[in-house]
């Protein structure tokens, strides 16, 4: 849990320094500061904004750089400063590191904010990132696997770009990289798929705490990119011309995608050419899976989508946390002993009351700690209700004061 933050020249925030608590609440009008504290918590932990990937357009005009620093309950300190030219430095205890992923242990964050709610319509990759944000904190194994097929994956993508025809030279180095590719493929869908099969009861209770209605309707399934049951390998041997006319590699982890299904009527019909396991959203494995007719995104209303979408966040907080003694005795290799961090931004706005209640109900119950933002105060009696002595942090023009 961040004990104490200090930002430096991001965006408006020129000298920040607050202590935190369980609950911190941020209140300002807009353009004075509450979602650029939020980024750079975020930044903080995964190394990138959530608002805009090059770090000249989130530092102060006429400044080299920008710094978040942060100690933690346990005495560790993290901090990151991310210079004009896209420089990176990361520190550890006031130790140079040079992984992202070491801050990131430390310091897991959960972003609920209004640029996520569009998730169901977007493509893959927010949805994939949903997943991998899962894996990375609860397998150890995920994330040197994830790094070196990413590096195989770009060599490929390079090479299929610059040659329409390959040399035997040029095939043989491609066929090694796919044996490669092939090796890191199948232990990432064995950890995505594990941690996927975990998260179903979660995503279940939180359907059936903000979508009641529609908990018979909704099911979450997992396509892994490729088909698992042929080596990734022969696969891409297979469809080495149609990659070379397009320039990419089409298959693979890369490809992954999560996908919330509407359906109407039971039936033992399995989709045709994906590989899946689906759980209703009332938590009951089944052996005959349901006919999924469509996907959620093109049934619900926008505001059922803004709930589906928070109860897919909400859902994993539990899973990460462990709150099951029986899933934690069953995924041996869970490594999270950190506090999360979950950023609510401007929640009111997104949200009706009674989601608000019940994403806030559900947080103060959990070991997290949570920083969020409102426009106004209105927010503020149900967070004295769930927390006994939350932080309140007003914000004007970047200044911020209690």
């Amino acid at each position: 849990m961040i004990e104490r933050l200090q930002i430096s020249y991001l965006r408006n925030l020129n000298q920040v320094n607050l202590s935190a608590t369980a609950c911190n609440v941020i209140i300002g009008a807009n353009g004075s500061g509450k979602t650029s504290l939020l980024e750079a918590i975020f930044l903080l932990s995964r190394g990138k904004s959530f608002r805009h990937h090059q770090p000249k357009r989130y530092i102060q005009h006429h400044q080299n750089a920008a710094t978040v620093h942060a100690k933690l309950n346990d005495s560790c300190s993290l901090a990151i400063q991310k210079q004009a030219d896209a420089t990176t430095i990361l520190r550890l205890n006031q130790s140079t590191v040079y992984n992202q992923s070491i801050l990131t242990e430390q310091l897991p964050t959960l972003l609920i904010d209004p640029s996520t709610m569009d998730m169901l319509e977007q493509g893959s990759a927010s949805r994939r990132q949903l997943l991998d944000w899962l894996v990375f904190h609860m397998k150890q194994g995920f994330h040197p696997q994830w790094v070196a097929y990413q590096r195989l994956l770009k060599q490929r993508n390079s090479l299929l770009k610059q040659r329409r025809h390959l040399s035997q030279v040029q095939l043989t180095e491609l066929k090694s990289w796919d044996k490669g590719l092939a090796s890191h493929a199948a232990l990432i869908h064995h950890y995505r798929e594990s941690i996927f099969e975990a998260w179903q009861p979660y995503f279940s209770d939180s359907i059936a705490q903000l979508l009641p209605a529609y908990a018979k309707q909704l099911s979450l399934s997992y396509n892994a990119g490729y088909d698992t049951d042929v080596a990734l390998d022969i696969q891409l041997n297979e469809r080495l011309e149609q990659d070379l006319q397009l320039g990419y590699t089409r298959i693979g982890n890369h490809r992954a995608d999560i996908h919330v299904h509407w359906r109407s009527s039971e039936s033992s019909a399995i989709q045709d050419g994906q590989v899946t396991r689906s759980t209703t959203a009332e938590g009951d494995v089944q052996t005959k899976l349901p006919v999924l007719k469509e996907q959620a995104a093109n049934v619900l209303s926008r505001g059922e989508k803004k709930l589906l979408i928070t109860a897919l966040r909400l859902s994993q907080l539990p899973l990460l946390l462990k709150a099951d003694n029986d899933l934690a005795s069953s995924i041996n290799d869970a490594k999270l002993s950190v506090t999360p961090v979950v950023l609510l931004d401007d929640i009111t706005a997104e949200l009706d009351d009674r989601a608000i209640e019940i994403l806030l109900s559900t947080l103060a119950q959990l070991p997290c700690q949570v920083f969020m933002t409102s426009l106004t105060d209105s927010v503020l009696p149900l967070v004295y209700k769930y927390w006994s002595n939350p932080n309140v942090f007003h914000m004007k023009q970047g200044d911020i004061f209690l």
